[in-house]
């Protein structure tokens, strides 16, 4: 069974429906989620913010926050899983901002990507994730292959 399966096989066992919202990977984790019949039962929606402007209009990321500590950062991923739980009003939301590459700088290097996990009634997780500079497509993968592991945990938590 791969990954979407786990996460939506125990998202069904507990009555969940989950969200994403994605930058770096631009609904590669959706597209992951959807991939599976009968996902649609489970999954809501994904929300592509790959822009500022998406992250703070779709999801209401704060400006303060993008300014202040850069779209790429665990407060920003904060605040898209929190806000993606809240629009699509469902129980289990991720998110994901990242730089898949090529490029980065010393202060955020190529492959850091940040995550969110908003589960409802619970504090926000959120974590750094330094896959390297692996390759644009492979730290698109990794970063789903993570976040799935993510609402897996989750799932299996409570």
């Amino acid at each position: 069974m791969s990954g979407a399966e786990q996460v939506l096989a125990l998202a069904r066992a507990k009555g969940l429906r989950i969200a994403t919202a994605e930058s770096c990977t631009g609904g590669l984790i959706a597209g992951a989620l959807t991939e599976v019949a009968g996902s649609s039962d489970v999954f809501d929606r994904g929300f592509v913010t790959y822009s500022n402007a998406a992250k703070t209009e779709m999801l209401g990321v704060q400006a303060q926050s993008l300014t202040g500590f850069g779209a790429v950062s665990e407060e920003v991923a904060r605040e898209m899983a929190q806000g993606a739980l809240l629009r699509a009003r469902v129980g289990l939301a991720v998110s994901v901002t990242g730089i898949a590459g090529p490029g980065g700088s010393e202060f955020k290097p190529e492959g850091r990507v940040c995550f969110g996990l908003a589960h409802a009634g619970q504090a926000v997780i959120t974590e750094t994730v330094e896959f390297g500079a692996i390759g644009r497509a492979q730290v698109r993968q990794a970063t789903v292959a993570h976040a799935l592991v993510l609402l897996e945990r989750a799932l299996r938590q409570g």
